[in-house]
Formats: C-alpha cells, structure tokens, sequence
C-alpha cells in the first residue's frame, strides 16, 4: 500500500476564482504525495484502502497565507498605536529589532512567534526578520521545525536608521546577505526558503539595490519590501530617488520589481495609475494589511480597483502594525475597510466581499508560493479543519454562512487539524 496517499472528510470550501466560492459538502479530499488528487462524494474503488479521516460536519479550508509579517516585532504588537508609520519605525521598531543582535533573546522572542503561528490557522508566510545574520538564521530553524512553509528575509539597511542597527555600508549588507545564504543552502531546508529583504527603498542606497540585484541574478530569488505605504514615505522617495517616476520605479530601475524577480510589496496604500499599470505588467503581488494601515494612520488601500485591473492581491498581518498573526482578522478588516474607503473616499470601489477576502487569504496569497491555496487538482495540501460548534447558533447554517461567521469570530479554539504540503502539523 502506498503510505503516501491520505483521505480527509468534511465540508471543503475554496475559492475557485475570486468570485467563485466552491463548496463540497461531506466529501472525500485525497491527498497523494503532498497535492491534491481530487474531491469525491463516494470515495472510488481504488482509494477504499488508504487511511481516511472523518472531521464530520467540520469545515476543511485550504491554510491561510501571510504575505507580510514581521517575525522581531511580535514582541511589541499592540503597542504605540498612536503613532504614523515614519515616528513609529523610530519610536518601537527600530529600539526593538537591535535586541535581536543577542541570541539569548532572539530565541526567546521567536520561539514564542513561531509558537503562536505553528497554532494559527496560517500555513504559507513571508516573514521579515532583522539584519542580523544568526538571528534571522535562528528564526529559520524555528520555522523549519515547525513545519510551515516560510519564505524569511535578513532584512538589508545601509542608510537612514539608528547607527546601532544600521549596516555599515553597501559592500558589508550584500556580504553578510551572502554569507546568509549560503548557510540556508548548507542547512538544506525543506520548507523555509530565503528571500531577499530590502526593508524600504529609504533605508537601501542606490548601490545596496545594485548589490542585491546582482545577488537576485545569482540565485535566483524572490524578493520582498514595502510600498506606497504612507504619503511622508512616498515624498521621502522622491527626494532620495529623484530619477524616479514613482515609488514602485525606484525599485525597478534596479530590476527589483516582478518581471524575473517574484515580488511582493506590502501595502500599496497610495499606489497611482502607473505604478498600479508596473505592478501588473511586472507581476508584483500586493500584500495588503488593512490593520496596520489603519493602526498607523496610513489610510486605505484600492484593493477593489487592484483586483479589478487583475493585479495579484493577498492579505498580510504586518505585525507589529496589525495587532494580531490572525489572518482571519486580515479578512475581516479588509471587508471593514473597504466600506470605509468606499463611504468616505471613494463610492465608485465597491466594498470587498467574503469571496474575495477569502480568495484573497488562500488562492490569491498562495499564487506566490506556486501552485496553493485552494483544492483543485495538482495543487499543494495545504488544509484548515475548523470546528465552529462552540459558536452557537439557534438555527442550522448553511456552509458558506459558517464560514462568513468564523471570518468574523473564530480563533485558535476553532482549529481542530493543520496540514501544510501534504503533511499534518497537528
């Protein structure tokens, strides 16, 4: 018997489009090899020997994706929430990140990120990490224990922060960036990959970019970093970067913007017509963080015109801006902040819906790490069990209604079963 084919049984919901929810009540979801063979409502003849597991009337997700979070800042969510996002990175982020030098208390501060993570319903994460080398290292091995699949970045700054956390230049970032990466490609891990962390363009001199580009070619990685996410930011740009014809430019200019380099930019809170245009023609993903957008004072992202104009869009929790790992609160927020953009700002961007938000957390996130985020044929296993009994209800629900209700209310206790690439977690 091959041990490497698995059943599960329940209510499956995924997202076939961004529209277009399916749902397959009490059927079978096999497994074989870690991807998804196919979904039957009697199990076929050939499968009636290999292990099922029945979840009864619980809902089977595919597992949720973060597209930006920031493992350091864990440590400090929830605080200073009165702050933008310039006064902020000085205030909280920046003193916070520099204790990651220490070893002691980066494994302390991780190991509880990474704890809290493995328990969410997250399965798929782009994590930024710090500077420092063993630090961001440490935070991989913790990750890879874990089970989930990671993609972590050694953040790179050679300007514009704190002496004490700034790399001394252009020549010593791209060098310990290397040297990172060949201890990752020694290291030989399964399911924690590295991707190249420019934290914004303020913080990266012109020739850091051309280092990192150079890296990028070399070895071919993806790349992540922050965009459009605050309008003192974006002015900063345009005086560090005059050439530029917009933010989204300064990074392309360097070829660090999709195209051959997989991108993903955190925000795009104030992203305009070309730089929306770039992101398309180039392929950039935007992670959108509704929280931290609002926890900051950034403002709200268009993410009804990026799906729109066939932009790749996901959710993100960017803590420490967004008070939780919970990307089922991301969900939540999104919808909520649309409808404030569309009342208050703009009434031709509909407000998102459950569809979308859903798609958005699963299929469309999930694009970036390949073929996940949803059930259909071929695709990675990568499942959610959900167990929503404790939220009462004194009439039946539909399935799709059960799910609306645990974007909304659920929390760990809801999660009954985790499985990330054919494997269970727990």
């Amino acid at each position: 018997m091959n041990e490497s084919i698995f059943i599960l049984k329940g209510n499956l919901v995924f997202s076939r489009s961004v529209e277009e929810l399916e749902i397959r009540e009490h059927s079978y979801l096999v497994c074989k090899d870690g991807l998804v063979e196919g979904i039957y409502e009697t199990l076929p003849f050939e499968y009636g020997g290999y292990p099922v597991t029945d979840y009864g009337d619980s809902l089977i997700i595919p597992g949720l994706v973060d597209l930006h979070v920031h493992a350091p800042q864990y440590s400090y969510r929830g605080l200073g929430m009165d702050m933008e996002l310039l006064e902020w990175l000085e205030t909280n982020t920046f003193p916070e990140e520099a204790k990651f030098r220490d070893l002691e208390y980066a494994r302390q501060a991780y190991s509880i990120f990474v704890e809290n993570l493995k328990k969410s319903a997250t399965t798929r994460a782009c994590i930024f990490a710090t500077v420092h080398r063993k630090g961001t290292l440490l935070l991989m091995d913790l990750l890879e224990e874990s089970g989930l699949c990671t993609m972590v970045g050694k953040v790179n700054m050679d300007r514009n922060c704190p002496d004490y956390l700034r790399e001394t230049d252009a020549e010593e970032s791209a060098t310990e960036t290397v040297e990172w990466i060949k201890d990752v490609l020694h290291k030989k891990y399964q399911h924690t990959k590295p991707i190249l962390t420019p934290r914004f363009t303020p913080s990266c001199t012109d020739e850091l970019m051309e280092k990192l580009k150079m890296i990028q070619m070399r070895y071919e990685l993806p790349l992540q970093s922050h965009l459009s996410e605050n309008q003192s930011e974006i002015a900063w740009v345009k005086e560090l970067c005059p050439w530029s014809e917009f933010y989204g430019d300064a990074y392309d200019k360097f070829g660090l913007f999709g195209v051959d380099c997989p991108t993903v930019m955190a925000h795009c809170v104030y992203s305009d017509e070309r730089e929306t245009a770039r992101m398309k023609e180039n392929g950039v993903f935007v992670a959108h963080c509704p929280e931290s957008n609002m926890n900051l004072a950034s403002g709200v992202a268009p993410v009804r015109k990026f799906l729109d104009e066939g932009v790749h869009v996901g959710l993100g929790s960017d803590v420490a801006g967004g008070s939780t790992e919970s990307i089922f609160t991301a969900m939540s927020h999104a919808i909520q902040a649309s409808k404030l953009r569309w009342r208050l700002f703009d009434d031709s961007l509909k407000p998102l819906t459950v569809e979308e938000v859903f798609y958005m957390a699963t299929k469309g996130g999930g694009e970036f790490f390949g073929k996940v985020g949803s059930f259909e044929p071929g695709y990675e296993l990568d499942a959610i069990v959900l167990d929503d009994t404790r939220l009462m209800h004194p009439q039946p629900l539909d399935v799709k209604k059960r799910l609306e209700r645990l974007i909304y209310f659920s929390d760990d206790r809801e999660i009954m079963a985790k499985y990330a690439a054919g494997v269970q977690i727990f």
